[in-house]
């Protein structure tokens, strides 16, 4: 399949707070092809995890449209919805909250299968279960274990099994390395590309973590207090990073040299502002330190600074 598979426009998550709406997510746009991952980073609290869940209608959106293979799916019920669920799925943070802590491991992935009604009897199911376990590298003597038996890494293969058990074309990878130690981080994102390659699979990636969103990313879309604030193809993003934010992130990713060369990590000073009501200006100003005037009165449009390289700020207003 080609072309784009998911496609966000104006999406908004508000959350209502007191006497006002927290924007947790707002007005973001944007689209995916067909086995490619797009990188979605940001600091903690940004609406990364938010994004994620309103894209595939865990959590109902305020505002915008969501389509899923050129289909509408923003006003489906939740009977239309069921039956398009399978191609979307999600792998979540944590491991061990999200796995059933009664069910052993088997039972864990064989579940998906159940509730969806797929294959015909439960020996089906076992089998497919089974080939899973081999697909994500599980061996197949802690089909009996339970979650809290098993390390991190075993766990989030258990959620990646679980992802894949209804045969989803498009998953939304919700920081499914950052509770995991550096070297099973890499085997999880191995697994994660390699079964992209064999199966034609479409990710949202979302971490926090640069280092990581250039291993595994096509396109990188940076948000800061809910706005997508630059989104480009990776190499573009990482050799020609253009708001003041992203450069921000980019210099805090550390170096495995002993020779620092002069390179210094931007230091981000202010408050962050308050995303309960935002008032129509730059969320970035207050920490910004090449902030205008415009800046705290004025929401800054979205510019195409190079093909495919979007960047929302009144720096580029040429």
């Amino acid at each position: 399949m080609s072309g784009h598979i998911v496609e966000a426009v104006n999406l908004n998550k508000f959350f209502k707070r007191g006497k006002g709406m927290l924007h947790a997510v707002e007005n973001v746009s944007f689209t995916i092809d067909a086995g490619k991952t797009l990188g979605v980073v940001g600091e903690s609290g940004c609406g990364k995890s938010t994004l994620g869940r309103t894209v595939i209608r865990l959590t109902e959106p305020t505002a915008g449209e969501i389509k899923f293979k050129g289909e509408s799916i923003t006003g489906l019920s939740k009977r239309e919805l069921k039956a398009r669920r399978n191609g979307m799925q999600m792998i979540f943070q944590d491991p061990f909250s999200s796995l059933n802590p009664r069910m052993s491991v088997i039972s864990l992935i064989m579940d998906p299968m159940r509730v969806n009604h797929l294959y015909h009897s439960k020996e089906e199911r076992y089998a497919k279960a089974r080939e899973l376990m081999d697909t994500v590298g599980l061996a197949r003597r802690v089909e009996d274990s339970y979650p809290h038996e098993l390390d991190g890494g075993r766990r989030q293969r258990i959620g990646v099994a679980r992802a894949l058990a209804l045969e989803p074309e498009f998953i939304v990878c919700d920081e499914p390395v950052s509770a995991l130690d550096v070297s099973i981080q890499a085997q999880i994102l191995n697994l994660l590309m390699d079964l992209q390659d064999e199966r034609g699979l479409t990710y949202m990636f979302i971490t926090h973590d640069m280092s990581v969103v250039k291993h595994i990313s096509d396109e990188i879309m940076v948000m800061y207090m809910g706005q997508c604030v630059e989104r480009a193809p990776v190499d573009d993003m990482f050799e020609n990073p253009s708001h003041p934010y992203t450069k921000a992130l980019l210099s805090a990713i550390p170096v495995p040299s002993i020779e620092w060369k002069g390179r210094e990590p931007q230091i981000l000073r202010g408050e962050v502002s308050s995303p309960v009501d935002p008032k129509k200006a730059c969320r970035f100003a207050p920490r910004c330190e090449l902030c205008m005037e415009r800046c705290q009165s004025e929401e800054p449009a979205e510019y195409e600074i190079t093909p495919g390289h979007m960047v929302k700020c009144h720096l580029f207003d040429k």
